[in-house]
């Protein structure tokens, strides 16, 4: 385990400021809630998650006892968090698009004591395990009166945040109040949000939205929320609110771009800045933003659940970051790239350190230690670093294979496909071979309108890149399907890759 977080206040992570606690400027605003439009103030939820802590502080459990939610984003979700982490306790998001089985896992694991969310997510439970959803329950669970909010030690925990887990149990990576205050208020210190209408339509189970949601709240700006990801009311509530900062990670965006109709219809030169994480950015993907977006700022931001979202910041001597990297490392972080036999190289798996580290995962001695000796955490994330220290995402360590004696990362095939002009997305599996091992199959989305021959792809890497790199199967689809963080879900497209070889259903290229 790394040492503790050099970041020493002792503020709980729900906690307002005196100027939020009484702004009634909108806090949260809910487009498609019932057919009508619901927001809530900064005053307003304040009071909200006071009651929460109330409600919760009366059933007198050990501080640090867990709270599971499992739901969409919502108004009551962000409340219920705040409430939770205010009354002592630990919050425990949970992806409601998870089985059944491994969501009693998480409540077992986790130990939670009470679950909260939407009431068709709870109905899917068998557990016997006390529940409150959303709505009117949740108000009857409240409580009026002055809330002792809870004052945290440096290593008291805030939350519990289950990893998506492609494979096996999903991870509980353990967060403290210091940790997340300290990434809040680094990027508060930055200003990433002055004067800056939000939109998140990413889940709050996730950290990508959970972290930004806590930035709006500090930054005081208003955030429109939507309950999940839809590409057309994405796209509706942007123009309609004038949002200007947008966070998705990049298959959102490259579904958005396929709603030809409302790009064209829409007035979205209100957006100002778009920020990209938790996946790479292919070339076509900052093309197309570009194209219909021209005036935005586009950021490549890259954070695990492990370590936050403060990794990479500008350059220290003015030099523009180049599109596509995540940038330099920011000054409050300690980085370095380790290779396959050890040595500190310039390319290699990112290990890095901050106060933003978790503590740990919770009760998981079958995982190797995500800790290095000197209390790095080791994020299996392979980058580069260029002449000028910019680093560059190449895939993760697991994802790559080899075909012929040839290492291969999904992510440079990708980059290949994507040059094409007529390709919107690609992504790049392995599947089995008798011969090499293991050889590239891809799965291509083309531009909207557009129509091409696998063939013509397939001649397109070979003439761009090395043979070993070409896909030897190649199919066109319309969408990739997700996994619960929004991310391209790889083991189900590898699954399906694999069924259709061994059907023959394939261009054998």
């Amino acid at each position: 385990m790394p040492d503790s977080p050099s970041f020493t206040r002792s503020d709980n992570l729900g906690a307002f400021s005196d100027a939020l606690r009484h702004s009634n400027q909108p806090a949260f605003i809910m487009p498609f809630t019932d057919g009508q439009p619901r927001e809530i103030t900064f005053q307003q939820l304040d009071n909200r998650a006071n009651a929460i802590g109330l409600g919760l502080q009366r059933f007198d459990w050990p501080q640090g006892s867990r709270v599971a939610v499992l739901a969409r984003n919502s108004i009551d979700y962000i409340a219920s968090l705040l409430g939770i982490m205010r009354a002592g306790l630990v919050a425990v998001p949970i992806n409601f698009r998870f089985p059944v089985d491994t969501i009693e896992r998480i409540l077992t694991d986790s130990e939670s004591r009470l679950l909260l969310g939407d009431e068709d997510q709870l109905k899917r439970v068998v557990s016997d395990i006390a529940r409150v959803p959303f709505g009117a329950e949740l108000t009857a669970l409240q409580r009026v009166g002055q809330l002792e909010c809870f004052t945290p030690a440096h290593d008291d925990l805030a939350l519990m945040l289950y990893t998506s887990g492609s494979t096996g149990m999903p991870k509980g990576v353990r967060l403290t109040h210091a940790s997340h205050r300290w990434v809040v208020e680094t990027r508060l210190a930055a200003q990433e949000l002055t004067g800056e209408r939000v939109l998140i339509a990413a889940p709050f189970y996730h950290m990508n939205a959970l972290a930004l949601a806590l930035l709006t709240l500090a930054s005081q700006v208003t955030t429109v929320l939507l309950p999940q990801f839809e590409a057309r009311r994405y796209l509706e509530a942007m123009n309609h609110y004038r949002c200007t900062w947008l966070t998705a990670v990049p298959p959102m965006l490259a579904m958005m771009l396929q709603e030809k109709d409302l790009l064209e219809a829409y007035d979205l030169s209100c957006i100002r800045v778009i920020r990209m994480g938790s996946a790479p950015v292919s070339n076509s993907l900052y093309r197309s933003l570009r194209h219909w977006l021209p005036q935005a700022r586009i950021i490549n931001a890259y954070g695990t659940t492990e370590a936050g979202p403060v990794v990479f910041a500008q350059h220290p001597q003015g030099l523009t970051t180049p599109a596509g990297s995540p940038g330099y490392p920011h000054p409050a972080v300690s980085v370095r790239l380790r290779n396959d036999i050890g040595v500190l190289a310039d390319e290699g798996v990112l290990e890095m350190k901050s106060p933003a580290l978790m503590q740990g995962y919770h009760r998981r001695p079958d995982v190797p230690e995500p800790f290095s000796a000197d209390g790095y955490y080791i994020t299996g994330d392979v980058f580069r670093r260029d002449e000028n220290g910019f680093f560059w995402f190449v895939g993760r360590h697991d994802d790559m294979f080899v075909c012929g004696g040839e290492n291969i990362w999904p992510g440079e095939v990708e980059k290949l496909l994507e040059s094409h002009p007529q390709v919107q997305q690609a992504c790049v599996v392995p599947v089995t071979d008798d011969i090499k091992g293991q050889k590239p199959a891809a799965w291509v989305i083309l531009r909207a309108g557009e129509s091409v021959d696998p063939s013509e792809l397939k001649n397109w890497v070979l003439q761009h890149g090395p043979a070993y790199l070409h896909p030897r199967h190649i199919w066109l689809t319309d969408h990739f399907p997700l996994a619960g963080t929004n991310k391209i879900d790889r083991r189900a497209l590898q699954t399906a890759a694999e069924q259709r070889v061994n059907r023959g259903n394939a261009h054998d290229l």
